[in-house]
């Protein structure tokens, strides 16, 4: 019998990574795609009254997500229900779902994370649940088998968080391994500062966006300005508050970013991972993380191949390990495995 997949997807830059990473797989094993979702517990009582809306478990970002799955013809399996699993990808391990708990699990980092606050420390010291953290506790749970990563900087990242080294494959990930491949296309504008504005508010964070666009119109001292909205800001409030303070600028509520900054000469983030296409395509770049530390996180630019390195890894988990010990691999076979996995097992 075929082996089956589960693929959790989240945002729609989660449920795509899972695509990526599935078409390679889906001739030799039957795929399911699942929304992200809540099994147990608070999460799944607060979810089930529409009370999580404002994150991937509800609204509009669970919309989105189910809409390219069916847009897509891909297998759904709300929940991961319908049948045994012998592998699951997921794009965050926040929630580690009840049902999934006893199964091989390969992780795959999304993208940016948020930075260490108060409430990251209190999770951390206190053992309180990840998910109040946000995206600053991935890979934390250390319940899956992998966690493929973005760069060997990234590595070293999760490292410095206490994960496990052992566990951490750097793969490159898919949607920001072929950056300039992305950042094509025939935006019309040329040569002004590009702001990307964050959904921080929307998702119950601190965003002083008075502050922001001041520093924006700082940054630009006078050059044409173009703000692109984050696709799950109320877009009426955010057009006033810059309207207000930069009545000149443009402002996109929707569209492809990656085009807009290959056509601009400053990229401003805040929290968001686009800032990377900057820093790949040689932009001066602003962020509220330090953007050195930035540089040295860049995601592996491998000309799309990241999808294909984690269905190796996925392949390495269904075949290799089930059938004979990685030691015992032959030199063929080792050396079809991803370059992480040959070290590991070159004894």
């Amino acid at each position: 019998m075929r082996k089956k997949i589960l693929f959790i997807g989240g945002s729609l830059n989660q449920t795509k990574m899972a695509h990526a990473v599935a078409r390679h797989l889906m001739d030799e094993y039957d795929c399911a795609f699942t929304p992200l979702y809540a099994d147990a517990g608070l999460l799944r009582w607060l979810a089930e009254r529409n009370w999580l809306n404002f994150t991937v478990l509800g609204g509009v970002g669970r919309q989105q997500s189910e809409q390219y799955l069916a847009d897509n013809n891909l297998t759904l399996d709300f929940g991961g229900q319908q049948q045994a699993y012998d592998l699951v990808v997921t794009g965050t391990d926040l929630i580690i779902q009840q049902n999934i708990r006893r199964k091989p699990i390969v992780l795959i980092q999304e993208g940016m994370t948020d930075p260490e606050n108060l409430m990251y420390h209190l999770v951390r010291r206190l053992g309180l649940p990840r998910y109040l953290a946000s995206t600053s506790t991935n890979g934390l749970s250390q319940a899956y088998r992998y966690f493929c990563v973005a760069s060997q900087g990234y590595k070293q990242f999760f490292v410095d968080k206490g994960i496990d080294p052992g566990k951490i494959l750097v793969t490159g990930i898919p949607n920001y391994d072929n950056l300039i491949a992305a950042a094509t296309g025939d935006f019309p504008y040329r040569h002004y500062v590009l702001a990307a504005t964050s959904d921080a508010r929307e998702t119950f964070k601190f965003d002083n966006r008075k502050k922001f666009i001041q520093h924006v119109l700082d940054i630009a001292n006078g050059r044409p300005l173009i703000f692109k909205l984050h696709p799950n800001e109320k877009m009426d409030r955010a057009v006033r508050e810059i309207r207000q303070m930069a009545p000149r600028a443009l402002i996109f509520t929707e569209g492809a970013i990656e085009p807009m900054i290959a056509n601009c000469d400053v990229l401003i983030t805040q929290y968001s991972t686009v800032v990377y296409t900057g820093i790949v395509l040689g932009k001066e770049v602003h962020s509220y993380f330090d953007v050195a530390q930035l540089k040295q996180l860049a995601p592996l630019q491998n000309g799309g191949q990241s999808g294909q390195n984690i269905a190796q890894v996925c392949q390495h988990i269904l075949e290799a390990e089930t059938a004979v010990s990685p030691k015992h691999l032959t030199q063929a076979s080792r050396n079809r495995l991803p370059v992480g996995l040959r070290t590991e097992h070159s004894a």
